[in-house]
């Protein structure tokens, strides 16, 4: 995610970066995206009652 869009999430739920869930450099989805440590991930999941959900991670060691 951009600075911009990471800096906006953070204020909409009033956090900061080590409060979201965190994901390790190890995870395999992170390994696709090229992902660093430090950065925010947004992940979209479709479920049948809920709809279309985005949920956020850090990227850590």
């Amino acid at each position: 995610m951009k600075v911009e869009e990471v800096d906006a999430v953070l204020s909409k739920f009033k956090v900061i970066t080590r409060d979201l869930p965190k994901i390790k450099l190890t995870d395999p989805a992170v390994k696709k995206l090229n992902a660093s440590e430090g950065d925010v991930l947004e992940i979209t999941r479709n479920s049948k009652t809920a709809g279309e959900t985005k949920y956020y991670r850090f990227v850590v060691k």
